[in-house]
This record gives C-alpha cells, structure tokens and sequence, in this order.
C-alpha cells in the first residue's frame, strides 16, 4: 500500500510564503516524476508544478517565478515553496507521482488527500 501524506497548508496573507511537503511511504521500488496540482471551488484541478526524478522541473505559467518545486528522493518526499502569494492562490492543493512499487510493475499515479491554501488578508 502506498501513501502520499501533504502538509505545510494554511491560512496566510497576500505576498506571505507557504511550503507544502508530500512525503511517499509503502511498497516503493522507484518514484519517477512527483508533482503538485491544485483545485479551487467549481474549478478543474490544474498541474502547478511537477519535477523529474534527475530534478527537471515544469511551472505552469501562473506560478513561474514565485513558486519553487524540489524533491529528496531518499526522503521519498517532494517540495512546494510558494512566495509573493496571491488571493487566486488560494486552492486544496494536492501531491502526486508516479510510482513503481517492485520491479517489472510498471508506474502507477497516487494522489495525496489534499491540503488546503488560504491567502486573504
């Protein structure tokens, strides 16, 4: 059984910084990209960042800039700083990768349950 367990969310005013965490645990042979996605009230969950296990990463073009993705693979774990916040920020913010539990499985995606970012004044 594999888990991706987010936290670091909360509630912060506009221009303050957050940094979310997503540590992976369980039958975990190799992790290959990890990623975070956000979800906002009536709105499709959109990708914010993801990042290659060689540490290539991708922004969506809101988020360039401001937000930082990094991961520790021994850790398992993966990173969002996010500075300069914005009110649009605000979102359930979830974790994601794509995970190889033994060898010859192939890859399968898992998502976190989610954690929340506020930013309002």
């Amino acid at each position: 059984q594999v888990q991706l367990v987010e936290s670091g969310g909360g509630l912060v005013e506009p221009g303050g910084s957050l940094r979310l965490s997503c540590a992976a645990s369980g039958s975990i042979f190799s992790i290959s990209s990890m990623g975070w996605y956000r979800q906002a009230p009536g709105e499709q969950r959109e990708l914010v960042a993801d990042i290659t296990i060689g540490g290539s990463a991708n922004y969506a073009d809101s988020v360039k800039g401001r937000f930082t993705i990094s991961r520790d693979n021994a850790k398992k774990t993966v990173y969002l700083q996010m500075n300069s916040l914005k009110p649009e920020d605000t979102a359930n913010y979830y974790c994601n990768a794509a995970i190889m539990g033994a060898p010859g499985w192939g890859y399968r995606t898992y998502w976190g349950q989610g954690t929340q970012v506020t930013v309002s004044s």
